[in-house]
């Protein structure tokens, strides 16, 4: 039995280790939400489990996106050629490994998984009445929230259930978009299964003329994921025109919920959003220490996970300016993992053709890079930045 001095110098220890990282924390203001399905830049997006693994630091993961809404159409990148379409929705994906990965994702890496509507390919404007806004609500609660016995609703991720719905709204006509938002939060509100939340993706011009019907204190949301890139109010216009003061004003006396937070967005790496648009180290740094100082800061949302993996380094940067703990990634393999059409989620490796060892996609070089650098075939390696070079 260890003595008390023992205990104590090992509990010394514990404290010097990363603290782990468990999903969304609404007291927090260093949460980490990423995007993950859109493969931007299409430098290569691996499944989901792997980003859950290897990037201990991400708190919350969205899914994007769920494009059709009245006209049922899941889009994921490259991801869906793992997936099926269902028969009475053509344009609605049947993912099983994406389901597996959700699950794995939210049980053994503590991660909270959202569903992202809209997108910017979403062009329906909304809905024609305010009760087809709420039945559309029900379905999509159908199909991602808790399994409903008896419910014949196709369920894109089988009997996966996220942890909540993300708005990213970028069609500035909206109809009836208040009344979808409202009954998506009185089921989030009346579920006793688990805890669910509610966020959204303004652009950082206030107010957002896509999210202003929902955002203007009518419907409760946990936090926005302001989206201060592609405008002159973002984090690249630091610290002049960045309207840091204008969203917090927002959460304290506009937002329905008081205590709602305010994530600032900004891209992973230059390929993440337009030009200039990317901002310099010290200018994320000052804007992060400057919404730092106020209560409703609530971390950093960064476009996309794709994109992250190709800036290495980011995210510990990231880390250190929100002022926790960067955790260090277990072992990994430096290549995306093959995306294959099939069916069913994949169970192991597919045999690689004759050449090169190195997938599409998968890192071949880069600054530091010790790996394999020949492509299959047809595919040569190609840098895209210092630190990056991929199968193309």
């Amino acid at each position: 039995m260890p003595s008390i001095s023992s205990f104590t110098s090992a509990l010394g220890l514990l404290s010097l280790l990363p603290a782990a990282r468990a999903g969304w924390n609404q007291n927090s203001n260093d949460n980490i939400v990423v995007y993950w399905g859109q493969n931007s830049g299409s430098v290569g997006q691996n499944r989901l489990s792997y980003y859950c693994q290897n990037a201990p630091d991400v708190d919350v993961i969205n899914i994007s996106f769920m494009v059709g809404i009245t006209n049922l159409n899941l889009n994921l990148a490259n991801v869906g050629n793992n997936c099926t379409a269902f028969p009475q929705a053509p344009n609605l994906l049947n993912c099983p490994q994406v389901a597996a990965d959700i699950t794995e994702c939210q049980q053994t890496y503590g991660k909270t998984i959202m569903m992202s509507l809209f997108g910017s390919t979403y062009s329906e404007s909304g809905f024609s009445s305010s009760s087809a806004a709420v039945a559309a609500a029900q379905e999509i609660w159908a199909m991602y929230g808790p399994v409903q016995s008896g419910n014949s609703t196709p369920r894109p991720f089988g009997d996966a259930v996220v942890d909540g719905f993300d708005f990213d709204l970028e069609d500035p006509i909206e109809n009836n978009m208040e009344p979808f938002a409202a009954e998506l939060r009185s089921l989030i509100d009346a579920s006793t299964s688990k805890k669910f939340y509610l966020s959204a993706a303004p652009q950082c011009p206030y107010p957002d003329v896509s999210d202003e019907s929902f955002l203007d204190g009518q419907v409760p949301f946990d936090w926005v994921n302001v989206q201060f890139y592609n405008n002159g109010c973002g984090v690249s216009h630091y610290p002049a025109d960045f309207n840091w003061a204008t969203w917090d004003n927002w959460a304290k006396t506009v937002s329905a919920n008081k205590n709602a937070k305010v994530l600032i967005g900004t891209p992973a790496n230059v390929g993440g959003a337009n030009a200039g648009s990317f901002p310099t180290d010290s200018q994320l740094s000052g804007a992060i220490s400057l919404a730092k100082g106020t209560s409703s800061f609530g971390g950093v949302m960064l476009w996309d996970m794709a994109q992250l993996f190709t800036n290495q380094g980011y995210l510990a940067k990231i880390v250190a300016d929100l002022g926790s703990a960067s955790s260090p990634p277990p072992p990994a393999s430096t290549t995306l993992q093959t995306i294959t059409r099939s069916s069913t989620a994949s169970t192991g490796p597919t045999n690689p053709p004759s050449g090169g060892s190195v997938p599409q996609w998968g890192q071949c070089g880069g600054n530091g890079y010790t790996g394999p650098t020949q492509c299959q075939a047809p595919y040569k390696c190609v840098a895209t930045s210092e630190w990056w070079s991929s199968c193309q």
